[in-house]
């Protein structure tokens, strides 16, 4: 019974092992990406499993000391409070049906930033453009679903030529003329991962942000977590960092249930990037499923 059991232990570990190491596999097929969301259960799951097996003490301790190095990580994004820098970023996904616009609204205006960038922007929602065109008249707004629109509203100039829209694709972008010198502000939309299109999408979005010039502010709803592999090959395409902490700002319900009830499973799928990082605070919901971010970030990379 003992050996059954010790086998039947090593066996969950190998299995639990490999699933962990496979969130690491985004780059060789999309599903790494989808198994990244649960990286850190996995990881630590694997890592109790590992400790209880018979395989020999330097093959048990090395897995657990790798397993305690990432939960380590995400503990210092989780805590790590980097410099603000001077330009501010709110992003908020809306939600389509939003029902709270006004105190959204509100919210912006008060928070003062110098671009905010939005998702889910819909015929239910839009009337939010109007609230905000008084100190954001410049603004562009492009189509992903069928039903919703990206858009970016910012305070200052737009350059010549300086509009980016790629319908389909999750991406509305402006080439602003700012105090601290032109930068691309772009608000994402990624679909969700495998097996929905999120690796195809990142691919055709990294081949637009290697061809944009000077700095860029990438700011959405990436619906994947910064270690993702579609998120990091935007991230090195464009030359950024995540500003940070690490905040959640969706939670995970499982269908059916109950409304304003929230399963406790935080995912951090809004985020700001920045060439030089910065450092960000959640907002409230305000009739959204997602927080808002309120980001100011450095836009050199020193």
């Amino acid at each position: 019974m003992v050996s059954l059991m010790r086998a039947l232990v090593s066996i969950v570990a190998g299995v639990l092992v490999l699933v962990a190491l496979a969130t690491w596999g985004g780059a060789l097929h999309p599903a790494g990406d989808s198994l990244a969301v649960a990286r850190l259960p996995l990881v630590a799951l694997a890592g109790l499993a590992v400790v209880w097996t018979g395989w020999p003490r330097w093959l048990r301790w090395g897995l657990a000391g790798a397993v305690l190095v990432v939960l380590g990580q995400a503990v210092v994004m989780k805590l790590a409070a980097p410099s603000p820098g001077g330009f501010a970023v709110y992003q908020k996904n809306l939600l389509y049906r939003n029902a709270q616009i006004p105190e959204l609204a509100a919210d912006m205006l008060a928070q003062a930033p110098d671009v905010i960038t939005l998702q889910e922007l819909t015929s239910r929602n839009g009337d939010i453009l109007d609230r905000l065109a008084s100190v954001y008249p410049h603004r562009a707004t492009c189509p992903f679903y069928s039903w919703s629109r990206n858009a970016v509203l910012s305070r200052h100039p737009v350059l010549p030529g300086g509009t980016l829209c790629l319908p389909g694709q999750g991406v509305a972008g402006l080439h602003l003329d700012t105090p601290q010198g032109p930068v691309w502000v772009l608000s994402v939309h990624l679909r969700w991962p495998w097996p929905h299109p999120q690796a195809s999408q990142a691919e055709a979005l990294e081949e637009v942000l290697a061809g944009l010039e000077g700095p860029v502010v990438l700011s959405g709803d990436f619906n994947m977590m910064p270690w993702g592999h579609s998120v990091r090959r935007l991230t090195r395409a464009a030359g950024v960092r995540r500003a940070g902490p690490l905040q959640p700002t969706y939670w995970l319900a499982p269908h059916g249930w109950p409304a304003g009830q929230a399963l406790p499973i935080p995912l951090p799928l809004d985020q700001v990037w920045a060439p030089g990082g910065g450092q960000v605070e959640t907002r409230p919901l305000w009739g959204s499923d997602h927080a808002g971010v309120l980001a100011r970030v450095h836009l050199d990379a020193d």
